[in-house]
């Protein structure tokens, strides 16, 4: 990260809600950048931001070895906003206590507002009581010296506190999260009014940005695109062939896991809009063939990884073979919350949610540099960035699809004859939802072939025949999703439809769960 725009600094703790705070301080057009603690001292002085927010976190600061902030960030003079965990390192560093373990406080509270504070101007006013969201089991006790109360709830009598001389500020309850109605506001008032940060970081100034760095990185070099038909990687194409141009060939591998029609989208798109140096590879047989028998969802992801870079692999000696010269960087679409994911300081679940996604490593034998130049983006500022590039809506607004495509949504042994099925029940739930005027409104839609079959019977005859189970969620990051609340006429039209036009299905089922925080697709 080299712009020069006003920066946040988030350190984070290890709560599974700390990407929606680096999205709301983005939201008011500033930059801001987590990182784990354990390196936070380190970014701090490369970073030099305008203002510091402390995370959330499942740890306890009562435990003898728990996370802590560097002690330098309260000695250098920047704003401080401490949040949950991060209000209570702040109480037990500045010589203030903590009690653990008497006051668990999770889901909707209230807080009454006690003293006026710039971090409330404009949205919260004194003697009013406002909705926020609570999820801590700790809790402040003693405030350390220069700290006043501004905001308590019943059972966190600290819930919003200030030391206005040193602009540093703590609440208990979460401002990132949609459950706190105002909490976008509490977090632009540290942003903008307390920090002074310039909302200068749009997507116009990272486009410039980033085309300089990929042009100061690759130089004269060549560079190899795996395009997978998403979002990500076709914007990291498009980005990167604006900024070296035929420097820029990509592989497209189609891997028989897609979507129906979605080859001839990509390679269309490409080739003829783009006039982009495209390799379409027809893998379906390989993959298949290497997935035959494989029903363990970590199993799948692996192998298609593999796959993957021993495909890119051939293509590039390829590709060098035939005299363009030797491909030195392969690009790929990683995202923010990849990257983060990635060094998550518990180790954690990250490890396997991105198993399939290769995030800052390659096989040694390939000797070539990643060029990841979305690295720094969120999932809706990558489509803001491909509207601004040029790349039609009905590409930049598609729903996302994941890296091992339809393996995921087919739990159990994958065949050709279930994709297949998988691929036109798909299609049927797309095109209702898009002829009902709702694509838009849903984040994801997919269908997924369940590993069971059920007897039904089919006008005269019995049958045997497969399961689908349709999904839609609404989301905002992808980070956690709600399912969409269809009417009952809108799925009876679509379980008609897929039992009619789909041979090999004779049953449709809706999902209704939710998505927390931290999990994958499907399996």
């Amino acid at each position: 990260m080299t712009h020069t725009h006003d920066k946040i600094l988030i350190v984070d703790f290890g709560s599974q809600v700390t990407q929606l705070i680096a999205r709301r301080v983005r939201e008011e057009g500033v930059y801001s950048e987590i990182v784990p603690f354990q390196s936070a001292k380190e970014a701090f002085r490369e970073m030099r931001p305008k203002g510091v927010i402390l995370s959330g976190g499942p740890a306890s600061v009562t435990e003898d070895v728990s996370p802590r902030a560097p002690q330098e960030i309260f000695e250098a003079g920047v704003p401080v906003l401490g949040i949950c965990y991060g209000e209570q390192t702040i109480a037990a560093q500045l010589g203030g206590e903590v009690e653990g373990g008497h006051h668990r406080e999770f889901g909707r509270a209230e807080i009454e507002v006690v003293a006026e504070s710039p971090l409330f101007e404009g949205v919260w006013r004194k003697g009013e009581r406002y909705p926020v969201w609570m999820s801590h089991g700790d809790r402040v006790t003693r405030l350390p010296p220069g700290f006043e109360v501004i905001g308590q709830s019943e059972n966190a009598p600290f819930a919003a506190v200030a030391d206005e001389t040193r602009h540093f500020y703590a609440v208990q309850f979460h401002p990132e999260v949609v459950h706190t109605p105002h909490g976008a506001a509490l977090l632009r008032n540290f942003v903008r009014r307390i920090a002074g940060a310039t909302g200068d970081w749009t997507m116009k100034a990272f486009r410039a940005e980033a085309i300089a760095r990929i042009r100061a990185q690759v130089g004269t070099g060549r560079v190899i695109c795996g395009l997978s038909g998403g979002v990500d990687s076709a914007v990291a194409a498009v980005l990167i062939h604006e900024a070296i141009e035929d420097q820029l060939t990509c592989v497209f591998v189609d891997h028989g896991l897609l979507r129906a029609g979605e080859a001839e989208r990509v390679v269309t798109l490409f080739r003829d809009s783009y006039n982009i140096p495209l390799v379409h590879v027809e893998a379906e047989e390989l993959f298949l063939r290497e997935l035959e028998g494989v029903t363990d969802p970590e199993a799948k992801r692996k192998t298609i990884g593999r796959l993957f870079i021993d495909v890119f692999e051939a293509e590039a000696k390829k590709i060098a073979r035939d005299g363009q010269g030797p491909a030195e960087f392969l690009a790929q679409g990683t995202l923010y919350p990849d990257v983060i994911e990635s060094v998550s300081f518990t180790g954690g679940p990250s490890v396997t949610i991105k198993s399939h996604h290769n995030v800052g490593g390659l096989p040694e034998r390939m000797n070539m540099r990643l060029v990841e130049p979305l690295r720094e983006l969120f999932k809706d500022e990558v489509r803001v960035l491909g509207r601004e590039l040029g790349l039609p809506e009905a590409f930049v607004g598609r729903h996302p699809f994941p890296g091992p495509g339809l393996a995921i949504r087919c739990p159990g042994e994958i065949t050709k004859e279930k994709l297949d099925i998988l691929r036109k029940a798909d299609l049927v739930f797309l095109e209702e939802i898009a002829r009902a005027g709702l694509y838009d409104d849903i984040w994801q839609a997919f269908a997924v072939i369940l590993p069971v079959r059920t007897v039904g019977v089919m006008g005269d005859s019995r049958t045997y025949d497969h399961v689908v189970a349709l999904r839609a969620v609404t989301s905002v990051d992808g980070m956690t999703a709600d399912f969409y609340p269809f009417d009952m006429g809108f799925l009876g039209r679509v379980a008609t439809r897929i039992i009619n036009e789909v041979k090999g299905i004779n049953r449709v089922t809706y999902d209704i769960t939710s998505k927390p925080p931290g999990t994958i697709e499907w399996e």
